[in-house]
């Protein structure tokens, strides 16, 4: 339960977000911060196993990296609490809420992905827009193939700002990430589950997201009965950083629906007015 994480003073509810694969806490931050602000919440920004500032100190399966935030959070937070989280971040926290939901208020789910395995998923059928001219010229060589095919909204500024998020934040573990990517337990023993999660949800998706696609986050919310799915234009794989007024204003709904007091009667059926008896 040895993870590195930033921690807001604030001492209101607690929200905790889970990064992407391979990214860090201050990427997270960069993405979730500017939607969280101004909601009195207490931000948690955690690294997961083998990522960023925290060790590997669990074996490189996505059940061993869900099993230590859970303990983390068992150890740390007031459950329950809030809990978001983006591509792999939304794929262990959706698997938090299956297995832990004491654990869990309500959920935020942007991009997530729904089945590991590549040729399992669902994407897009037609390609973005193209970009203006020299849109990619300042990304790395090596990030120019994955970049075109994860944004949709392609533009010079969001390169920028997400090679900045992913240049941030502390060093990770490449073996155990690269381990844990091609081994046998990347995927969750129950991944394909539909047990349902009750509290409040929101999916968010972009309709040029070709890495994880957002078909399968459509057909996925028969797990969510309190659930809202948005499809984004313009947005691909990395929301957050393409479209962040949209995801403040989204997630300031989803804040809303999770911070307001449930009816006792809630999830009863109305009753029939009384009528003396006559019919």
């Amino acid at each position: 339960m040895n993870l590195a994480a930033d921690r807001s003073t604030t001492p209101g509810p607690e929200v905790v977000c889970l990064p992407m694969f391979a990214t860090t806490r201050a990427a997270t931050a960069t993405a979730f911060g500017p939607a969280l602000a101004g909601a009195d919440l207490r931000e948690t920004y955690l690294d997961l196993p083998g990522h960023g500032d925290s060790p590997a100190t669990c074996p490189p399966t996505s059940q061993a990296l869900l099993d230590t935030v859970c303990a983390w959070l068992d150890h740390h937070v007031d459950a329950p609490v809030l809990l978001a989280g983006a591509s792999y971040g939304a794929y262990l926290a959706a698997g938090i809420a299956r297995q832990r939901p004491d654990l869990v208020r309500g959920l935020l789910l942007v991009c997530p992905g729904i089945t590991i395995a590549p040729a399992s998923r669902t994407l897009p059928e037609h390609r973005p827009p193209p970009g203006p001219a020299g849109w990619l010229d300042d990304a790395p060589t090596d990030l120019r193939t994955h970049l075109d095919t994860a944004l949709g909204h392609r533009t010079p500024t969001v390169v920028a700002t997400v090679l900045a998020a992913l240049r941030s934040g502390g060093p990770g573990d490449d073996t155990f990430q690269q381990t844990l990517r091609t081994g046998p337990g990347y995927a969750l023993p129950d991944e394909t589950s539909d047990t349902p999660y009750h509290g409040p949800v929101s999916v968010l998706t972009g309709r040029q997201d070709h890495i994880v696609g957002y078909a399968d986050q459509f057909h996925a919310m028969r797990r969510y009965p309190r659930g809202t799915y948005t499809v984004i234009d313009s947005a691909g794989h990395y929301l957050p950083y393409e479209q962040p007024a949209l995801l403040r204003a989204l997630t300031q709904d989803w804040l809303r629906r999770a911070l307001t007091p449930l009816s006792p009667g809630h999830i009863t059926a109305p009753r029939m007015p009384d009528n003396g008896g006559h019919g």
